[in-house]
């Protein structure tokens, strides 16, 4: 803890100690008069733990402890008592029924304090105690943070930091192999990075817009996968039949996944890519919004308030990331052989037929390898692929809709198509 002139450091850390050791236990008898009142045995007598000064008393004892014993083996033994009449104390409660172990940690939580105030830096002290009073204050919105979660959340989560905290650190930066330009780590980096972006879009879908309606479909859908928005929202045209939302919502969906492929590049560590992306991302995205927000205006004067949306389906599944990493290692090989045996113009073929499946893996494959091509190719190469993509999105709304609402976005994604491949050949 840092010194204040003038002030001895142990009356400061004696005081800083007894300070939020009290404020501990304000908040502690806040909460127990809001949630349990004044809890009494049969005979009347009280069955809470201590008072506001008790909370006080165990934080300067823990503090004064401490501080005599380096060696900790006092603290110790003062732990071991008030251990001990925390176990009296919760045998007590547990006879009129009440089991909680919140009481019994908090005094030990606030024993710890002097130790955490002579050893550690005033940021983790006072975050130290704004935990412990925010998890007592906001007792509600914990309750109804954690009803409002599935279960299975927590395994997904689980799974996300397996990938990104335990697999990515373990893997060596070592090219693959001599025909196969990319390294371990950089495979693995590309599975995290657009696992992120996918689950970010899946959490704000399932708990922020609970009730989407085609827009935000398209919109959160497209930051996961445009493709796999544009399917889900084909399906929902021959539900709501001739909705004027349908179209919208299909085009919203590409242009978050124009946003999302500069996005990876960036992110990647590619600014030259990026900055030559820009340009014709930015102009896609541009004028697909105005072509969306005109047909959108047009679809709520003719078919009133908007419907609602169908949720994409949960993208974070290891099976997924495991072929998703495959996929990247199989495209940069095919990417190595075909520069190598057919150049630019063998790219760019390539970059038109692997748009018609998905292009993630085969855009970071070829911006993480080290590949003998000019940037100019490279740069064409995302944008024919990513052209090719909405030919296909395009053929899935028609086919899945069945009807004259996807009309109007199959033809504007044929049109971004045919601007990518004039970009590309002849403007780049």
């Amino acid at each position: 803890m840092t010194h204040v002139s003038g002030i001895p450091p142990l009356l400061l850390q004696f005081l800083v100690t007894t300070l939020f050791s009290f404020l501990i236990g304000l908040e502690f008898r806040t909460y127990q008069r809001t949630y349990h009142g004044d809890r009494r045995t049969e005979a009347g007598e009280k069955i809470d733990f201590g008072s506001t000064r008790t909370f006080t008393f165990i934080g300067a004892m823990g503090f004064v402890l401490y501080a005599l014993d380096p060696t900790g083996l006092l603290f110790g033994l003062g732990l071991l008592v008030v251990a001990a009449l925390l176990w009296i104390y919760y045998w007590r409660q547990a006879a009129q029924g009440h089991f909680s172990l919140l009481p019994i940690m908090l005094p030990l939580l606030t024993y710890l304090i002097g130790p955490v105030t002579i050893h550690f830096q005033e940021w983790f002290l006072i975050l130290f105690v704004v935990v412990v009073t925010l998890i007592l204050s906001e007792k509600p919105r914990i309750r109804q943070l954690s009803d409002m979660f599935d279960a299975r959340e927590i395994t997904t989560l689980t799974k996300f930091l397996i990938i990104s905290g335990i697999i990515l650190p373990l893997l060596p930066d070592r090219q693959i192999a001599d025909f196969i330009t990319v390294t371990y780590y950089q495979v693995w980096l590309a599975v995290i990075v657009v696992s992120s972006i996918s689950y970010l879009s899946y959490l704000a879908q399932t708990y922020v817009f609970k009730a989407p309606n085609l827009l935000f479909t398209g919109m959160l859908g497209g930051l996961y996968s445009s493709t796999a928005a544009s399917v889900v929202i084909g399906r929902q045209a021959r539900m709501v039949n001739e909705t004027g939302l349908v179209s919208p919502a299909l085009i919203m969906a590409t242009t978050m996944m124009y946003l999302r492929l500069w996005a990876l590049v960036a992110i990647l560590g590619h600014t030259a890519t990026a900055l030559h992306l820009l340009g014709p991302f930015a102009a896609f995205v541009l004028v697909s919004t105005a072509v969306a927000f005109g047909l959108y205006r047009k679809g709520l004067r003719a078919q009133g308030p908007a419907r609602e949306g169908s949720a994409i389906g949960h993208p974070l599944e290891l099976p997924t990331a495991f072929l998703f990493a495959l996929m990247f290692v199989f495209f940069a090989f095919i990417t190595h052989y075909v520069l190598g045996h057919y150049g630019d113009s063998g790219l760019r073929l390539l970059s038109f037929i692997v748009g018609l499946t998905d292009i993630d893996p085969f855009i970071l494959s070829l911006l993480a390898g080290k590949f003998q091509a000019p940037e100019a190719a490279i740069t064409a190469a995302v944008l024919i692929a990513s052209g090719s993509n909405n030919l296909l999105k395009a053929a899935y709304a028609v086919v899945l809709g069945r009807n004259r609402s996807v009309i109007p976005a199959a033809l504007w994604l044929v049109v971004l198509f045919g601007a990518s491949v004039v970009y590309a050949y002849w403007l780049l």
